[in-house]
C-alpha cells in the first residue's frame, strides 16, 4: 500500500521520497542500496543494525538505530510533509521530534496492542505517543472503532488491496476451498479455526503465508489442510482467487487496534469472508451489513463448521456473497478511492 501511494503521487508530479531500512523484512542479511530511484520515486535507506527479527534483543537495537538515522534523514526534510507509519513502534514520535508536517498512518496502536497481548509495556510509552498524534496535522485511521481511541485530529480511511487484483473464475468441478492467505501473527485467533478444520475432514483447506504462529498452527492441523508460502504480489488473484471462502480472525481484545488488511484483497476477488472475532467489531460490521460472509464469535468451532458446510452444500450462496464483497470494495475501498483520498488528506497537509 505504502508503494501504491508512492508511485500514484509521483505519477501525479509530487516529489516523493521513501525514508527505510537497508534491511529486508524477510532477511536480515540482504544487502539493499543506500540509495535508488524506482519509478519516481527517490528511496534512502538509512543504517540501522543488523540482529533481524527473530532475537529480541537485538530487534530492539534494530529500532533504536534506525530511529536514530530516521530522526536525521527526517530532519533533512525541512519543507516536506511526512507521513509515519506505525512500524516499527513509536515511529510517530521520532517524526513528530524531527518534522513540523506529520501524518500518521496508524496501522496499529502500540503500546495498546502489546498490552493486550500480555507484554507489558510502561504507561509513558503511551502518553508519549499520543504527544505525537497530537502534533501531527492529521492521523489516518483504519476504521471508527480505531478512530475513537486516537488523540488529536484524525480521519479514517480504510486499507485497500493492490491495483491489479480481481476475481479469477473458479472451476465449478474444483473441491470446495477454505482458505486462510496471510500473517500468523499474535494478534489472530487460530483454536476455533483448527477445531472446525479437524470435525470437518471432507473439506479442503489452504493457508498460504507465514508468522510467529505458523509453527504452532501447523503442528496443530489435520491432513485435510496444506500449508502454502506467501504468493507474489503478480500471483494474488490467482491465489486468493482459488478459493470459494476465505477465514479472517482477529483476538477481540485486539479491536479497534488493528484491521486485518487481508480482508480487503477478499473482497477484491470476489469471495465469500467469515470473520471469527467480535461480533461488534469493525469487520464484523461491514460483513452483517453488506450480507458478504459470516461472523463468528471465537470458541465457537460448532458454529464455523455449520457456515462452512452450508456454503460448501450451495455454491452459488457463497458466489453471490462474493459479489456483494466485491460490489463493497468498488463502492468504498478501490485503490482509486483511496488514493485520491490520500492525496487530498497530503494536501491539506502541506498547506501552512
Amino acid at each position: 500500500m505504502v508503494s501504491d501511494l508512492a508511485f500514484h503521487l509521483a505519477s501525479r508530479g509530487w516529489h516523493v521520497g521513501a525514508i527505510t531500512s537497508r534491511q529486508r523484512y524477510d532477511d536480515a542479511a540482504a544487502r539493499l542500496p543506500a540509495c535508488e530511484s524506482v519509478d519516481g520515486v527517490d528511496i534512502r535507506r538509512v543504517w540501522s543494525s543488523r540482529f533481524g527479527r527473530a532475537f529480541l534483543p537485538g530487534r530492539a537495537i534494530d529500532y533504536a538505530t534506525f530511529y536514530a538515522s530516521a530522526f536525521f534523514a527526517v530532519h533533512a526534510e525541512k519543507d516536506a510533509v511526512i507521513v509515519a507509519l506505525t512500524d516499527p513502534p513509536l515511529i510517530s514520535v521520532v517524526a513528530a521530534i524531527a518534522s513540523r508536517r506529520l501524518v500518521n498512518w496508524v496501522q496499529d496502536l502500540f503500546p495498546e496492542v502489546a498490552n493486550a497481548l500480555g507484554i507489558r509495556a510502561p504507561q509513558f510509552l503511551r502518553r508519549v505517543r499520543d504527544w505525537s498524534l497530537r502534533r501531527a496535522r492529521m492521523n489516518v485511521a483504519l476504521g471508527e472503532r480505531m478512530a475513537r481511541r486516537i488523540a488529536g485530529p484524525v480521519t479514517v480511511r480504510h486499507n485497500w488491496a493492490g491495483e491489479s487484483l480481481a476475481p479469477v473464475a473458479r472451476d465449478p468441478n474444483a473441491p470446495f476451498t477454505v482458505a486462510y492467505s496471510g500473517n500468523l501473527g499474535r494478534a489472530h485467533e487460530f483454536e476455533t479455526m483448527l477445531a472446525a478444520m479437524r470435525a470437518l475432514p471432507d473439506v479442503r483447506f489452504v493457508i498460504t503465508g507465514g508468522g510467529a504462529q505458523l509453527d504452532r498452527v501447523r503442528a496443530g492441523a489435520p491432513a485435510n489442510v496444506e500449508f502454502q508460502p506467501y504468493q507474489p504480489r503478480e500471483r494474488l488473484s490467482e491465489s486468493l482467487s482459488a478459493a470459494d471462502v476465505h477465514l479472517v480472525t482477529l483476538q477481540p481484545a485486539l479491536e479497534g487496534l488493528i484491521v486485518p488488511s487481508k480482508f480487503y484483497g477478499i473482497l477484491a476477488v470476489a469471495r465469500a469472508a467469515i470473520f471469527i472475532g467480535a461480533r461488534d467489531g469493525e469487520l464484523a460490521t461491514l460483513i452483517r451489513e453488506n450480507d458478504c460472509g459470516f461472523v463468528i464469535e471465537p470458541g465457537d468451532d460448532d458454529a464455523l463448521a455449520a457456515a462452512i458446510r452450508t456454503l460448501a452444500a450451495d455454491r452459488g450462496r457463497a458466489a453471490e456473497m462474493g459479489r456483494r464483497g466485491r460490489a463493497l470494495y468498488e463502492s468504498r475501498f478501490a485503490p482509486a478511492i483511496a488514493l485520491s483520498d490520500w492525496e487530498r488528506i497530503l494536501t491539506e497537509a502541506s498547506s501552512d
